[in-house]
């Protein structure tokens, strides 16, 4: 049972794993829209955001209602904005870590 949550756990994090897939999803985070929006929102071609949508439906992390001819496509779960928003603070932490420790090195570095 351990082993199938493992996996589950590593297959949802594979489909956050593309660079237009995160983008789509933060523009979910702040509401609904269609994919029309979505490709606007994102600045991506159509065929490449119905793709990675594609992949995000497959895993259920968003789902599309159709609306007359449209569909409009949420995010499944509320909680996938938590979550984009602790790995953008984790990223941030690298980053400062990372700037703080180019700082002492080039302290370091000098030549006198």
């Amino acid at each position: 049972m351990k082993q199938e949550i493992a996996r589950f756990e590593a297959d949802f994090f594979k489909a956050l794993g593309h660079p237009l897939r995160i983008r789509i999803l933060a523009v979910l985070a702040q509401g609904e829209r269609t994919v029309n929006e979505i490709q606007a929102l994102t600045e991506s071609e159509g065929s490449a955001v119905s793709q990675q949508l594609a992949v995000l439906r497959s895993k259920n992390i968003v789902y599309g209602t159709k609306n007359g001819t449209r569909v409009i496509y949420s995010l499944r779960d509320p909680m996938i904005k938590d979550l984009l928003m602790t790995a953008k603070a984790i990223f941030q932490n690298h980053l400062i870590d990372s700037i703080a420790m180019l700082d002492h090195v080039s302290k370091e570095d000098t030549y006198e």
